[in-house]
C-alpha cells in the first residue's frame, strides 16, 4: 500500500520537475535521511544524484527566463511523462509485469497532465508583460517538488490524497476553460 501511495505524488511531481523529483529521491536515500524501499537504492547512486542536480541547476536558470521555459517545457513533453512513469514503477518495487505495466501507465499519464498544466500555464504566464511571473512561478513549483516529494516519501497515503485533490483541480479548470472555449467559438459561428 505504501509502494503504491507513492506512485501518484512521485508521478505528479515527475510532471513538474522530474529532476528535482529524482535528486531528491536520491539524496534522501544516499544520506539515510529516512528509510526507503531497497526499489529506491537505484536514485542512490552518485552518478543518478549528480545528472539529476546538474539537469535541475539547468531547468532552473531555464524557467527564469521568459520563452526559453516554454521551450524548455516542449522538449520535456515527452521526457516528464517517461520520467514520471519510470519513476511509478521505481516505486512499485518488485512487482508482477502487469502490475509494473499499470504502474507506468499511470505515473506516465499523472506526469503528463501535471507537465501540460505546467506548460500551459507557463505560456499564459509569457504572453504577460513584467518578467515576475515566470521567476515566481518557478521557484513555487520548486519548492512545491521539492516538499511534496520529501513529504511523500515520509507520508505516501497523506500525499497521494494532496497529489489527488490537485489532479481533480486541474481537471475541472481544464474542463472550465474547455467549455468557455467552446461557447465562445461557437458564438462566433453564430455571429458569422
Amino acid at each position: 500500500m505504501t509502494a503504491l501511495g507513492r506512485i501518484v505524488p512521485f508521478a505528479f511531481t515527475s510532471g513538474i520537475n522530474l529532476y528535482a523529483t529524482i535528486a531528491v529521491l536520491g539524496l534522501c536515500s544516499r544520506y539515510d535521511l529516512i528509510a526507503l524501499p531497497e526499489s529506491f537504492r537505484a536514485f542512490d547512486n552518485p552518478v543518478v544524484i549528480a545528472a539529476a542536480i546538474g539537469m535541475y541547476l539547468i531547468e532552473f536558470v531555464a524557467d527564469k527566463v521568459p520563452w526559453v521555459d516554454s521551450v524548455w517545457d516542449a522538449a520535456h513533453t515527452v521526457i516528464r511523462p517517461a520520467g514520471g512513469a519510470l519513476v511509478a514503477v521505481t516505486a512499485l518495487g518488485t512487482a508482477s509485469p502487469s502490475m509494473q505495466t499499470l504502474a507506468a501507465l499511470l505515473g506516465g499519464s499523472v506526469a503528463m497532465t501535471t507537465h501540460l498544466t505546467k506548460a500551459s500555464t507557463r505560456a499564459a504566464a509569457n504572453a504577460s508583460p513584467e518578467p515576475f511571473s515566470n521567476w515566481i512561478l518557478s521557484l513555487t513549483e520548486d519548492l512545491f517538488v521539492v516538499g511534496l516529494t520529501y513529504f511523500a516519501v515520509q507520508h505516501p497515503l497523506w500525499a497521494t490524497a494532496i497529489a489527488v485533490v490537485l489532479l481533480v483541480v486541474i481537471v475541472a479548470c481544464a474542463s472550465m476553460i474547455v467549455g468557455a472555449l467552446r461557447r465562445r467559438f461557437a458564438a462566433r459561428r453564430a455571429s458569422a
